[in-house]
C-alpha cells in the first residue's frame, strides 16, 4: 500500500486492439467478465491545460480486488494514452487509486508537488486526474473519484468476477444513470 495514495485499485493497459485484448485476458488468463464501452462518456476532458473531445473504448474486469482496465484510443485527441502509444509502448500505462474524498486528496497531492497532466469526469462524482510523470517516465498515477455511480459500477463489476465460470466473457457497460 502506498503511504501517499492507499491501495492500488486498478491497473490500466493501453492496447491497440481492445477486442483481441479482451479475448486474450478472458480465454488465456481467465480474467473476466469484461464490461465493454465502445465510447466512454468523458466530460470536461483537459490535457495539459487544453480541452479536447476524446473517443476512447474501455473494458473493465476484476482479478480479485484489482480492477483491470483495457483502453483503446479511437481518435487522435491528445492524451497520455496517445503519448504512450506514440512512444512505441503498449501495456500497463497507469495505476489508479480510488477516493471518495477527491477534493481533499487532490489538494493534498498537489500540495505535495504532484502535477495534473490529464483530467475529466465520467458521471456524477466520477472525476479523475492523471499526474505528470516528467520525473518518472513510464507507468503514471491516476486518482479516481468513486463517490457516485461510477463507484457502484465498479462494485458491480467486481461482484460479477467472483466465481465467474468463463461464460458470456464480454458484456455491455452498465449505464451510469441506472446505478
Amino acid at each position: 500500500m502506498s503511504r501517499f495514495f492507499g491501495e492500488i485499485r486498478q491497473a490500466g493497459y493501453v492496447v491497440r486492439d481492445i477486442e483481441a485484448a479482451m479475448d486474450y485476458w478472458s480465454r488465456v488468463l481467465g480474467v473476466g467478465p469484461w464490461f465493454y464501452n465502445e465510447r466512454v462518456p468523458i466530460e470536461n476532458y483537459v490535457y495539459r491545460g487544453k480541452s479536447y473531445e476524446v473517443h476512447n473504448s474501455v473494458a473493465l474486469a476484476n482479478s480479485g480486488p484489482l480492477q483491470v482496465e483495457l483502453i483503446q484510443t479511437r481518435n487522435d485527441a491528445p492524451s497520455m494514452y496517445r503519448d504512450f502509444l506514440q512512444a512505441g509502448n503498449t501495456g500497463l500505462q497507469h495505476n489508479a487509486y480510488w477516493t471518495t474524498n477527491f477534493d481533499a486528496d487532490l489538494a493534498r497531492l498537489t500540495a505535495a508537488g504532484f502535477k495534473v497532466a490529464m483530467s475529466g469526469e465520467v458521471g456524477k462524482n466520477g472525476r479523475f486526474v492523471y499526474f505528470d510523470t516528467e520525473d518518472h517516465p513510464g507507468t503514471v498515477v491516476e486518482l479516481s473519484e468513486i463517490a457516485g455511480p461510477k463507484g457502484k459500477m465498479f462494485d458491480m463489476i467486481r461482484d460479477a468476477s467472483i466465481g465467474w465460470d468463463g461464460s458470456d466473457p464480454v458484456r455491455p457497460f452498465p449505464q451510469l444513470s441506472t446505478l
